[in-house]
């Protein structure tokens, strides 16, 4: 289905308590746990004692990796009790799907007579409810004047869907689809997202630049930096245009829309047909600096122990961006160096005019090209400096989306 592609990574890490309340639709939480799972996210599972007479604590647990909690002790002989509070303040999001009417009056009246009420009266986290029941009582003044204190109280609501029910009714009053459930929930945490409404471009790779139909000259750049970026600054809510080289890589990361070029000039294009209207430029790609001032329109046959080839300078693109860099843009760079790193990538920052370069060297073990992981230092344009141990890529990429948070909220302010 759709909906395992289509949450942006937005779910990735994020902590869920499951409720699952006695319904008919308690067997839709199976296929929410599989959901939630696949998307990144882990799962902890609530029942209630009705819910166990409609779905298995067996099932849910093997779906979530995780035991299911119903009771308020682990063991009654041993004297042991389950911590709901824990539970409670473990959450990033605590979804009660199906929400049957008694819990939800429970809920609004503050009743705890079951270790899900306990687990939601400790809640610090955001909470959501997918109401399911048969179509009169989803209608009874009671029912919706508790949602709406729910609602008041800051709960979101899923509102049921149409169908058939149980009773054999059609109406309103169905459990939303756990793929409805998790598009609604998704949009909710894009929004709450940091870097939600903004637009970003990053390159990526290598550029090849042709000698003839057969020969090029690049770089070993294999890409796996921009990709992390460009996905790291997605999954916190950006709207990314990749810009990339010739790579093997590829994202089907849906806030990610992607771009191949092969040379220097074809990159160049791409970013200034965008980059105007993007809040946040990472210039990652390795960017050839020379190019053939000739390129052959056939093979260019072996015919001499020696062959000159004549090179010309391409455009340097980070400088173009940073000469006409709009107001409030953050532009960030990159600076591989063999030598006098921090002055040739100080100079650099002012040179081109960024917001902040990424230095890294090529005598760190494990740094640079092809390699998984990175070894950085931050250099901001008022001198802040950060550096970092080696780590993986992603890793130094959520690092830069975290400055890059910072940068854009004080150009916001400024």
């Amino acid at each position: 289905m759709s909906t395992l592609h289509s949450t942006g990574g937005i779910w990735q890490g994020k902590r869920v308590v499951l409720g699952v309340s006695g319904s008919i639709a308690a067997y839709k939480s199976a296929w929410l746990v599989r959901l939630l799972v696949k998307n990144g996210a882990e799962v902890r599972v609530v029942l209630t004692p009705s819910a166990l007479d409609f779905v298995t604590p067996l099932t849910l647990a093997t779906l979530s990796n995780h035991a299911v909690y119903s009771e308020f002790t682990e063991s009654k002989d041993a004297g042991t009790w389950t911590n709901h509070v824990e539970l409670g303040l473990w959450g990033d999001l605590f979804l009660i799907a199906p929400a049957t009417a008694n819990t939800l009056a429970a809920m609004a009246s503050g009743g705890c007579d079951n270790f899900l009420l306990a687990v939601y009266l400790s809640a610090r986290c955001a909470v959501a409810v997918a109401p399911a029941m048969d179509l009169d009582m989803y209608a009874h003044a009671s029912t919706q004047e508790n949602l709406a204190v729910l609602a008041k109280r800051g709960v979101k609501v899923i509102d049921a869907e149409e169908g058939e029910l149980a009773s054999g009714l059609s109406g309103k009053g169905r459990m939303a689809e756990p793929e409805h459930i998790i598009d609604q929930l998704t949009h909710g945490l894009l929004e709450q997202a940091p870097l939600y409404g903004k637009r970003a471009l990053v390159t990526a790779g290598p550029t090849h630049e042709p000698i003839d139909p057969v020969r090029f000259i690049g770089n070993h750049s294999s890409g796996k930096m921009g990709f992390a970026i460009a996905e790291q600054l997605a999954s916190l809510g950006a709207a990314v245009e990749l810009i990339t080289g010739p790579v093997a890589l590829s994202t089907a990361h849906p806030r990610i829309r992607t771009t191949r070029v092969q040379t220097a000039q074809e990159m160049h294009d791409a970013c200034m047909m965008h980059s105007d209207e993007c809040d946040i430029v990472v210039m990652s790609a390795a960017v050839a600096d020379y190019r053939p001032s000739i390129r052959a329109a056939q093979k260019i046959k072996k015919a001499a122990a020696d062959m000159n080839i004549q090179l010309e300078a391409t455009t340097d693109i980070l400088a173009a961006l940073g000469s006409r860099k709009p107001h409030k843009q953050v532009l960030v760079g990159f600076a591989l160096e063999t030598d006098n790193e921090h002055e040739n990538a100080q100079a650099k920052l002012v040179r081109k005019n960024l917001d902040l370069i990424v230095l890294n060297s090529l005598r760190d073990a494990g740094a640079g090209f092809g390699h998984d992981s990175n070894k950085v230092t931050f250099i901001d344009r008022h001198n802040k400096i950060s550096t970092f141990e080696l780590k993986s890529k992603s890793e130094v990429a959520a690092d830069l989306a975290d400055k890059i948070i910072d940068l854009c909220n004080s150009e916001a302010q400024s």
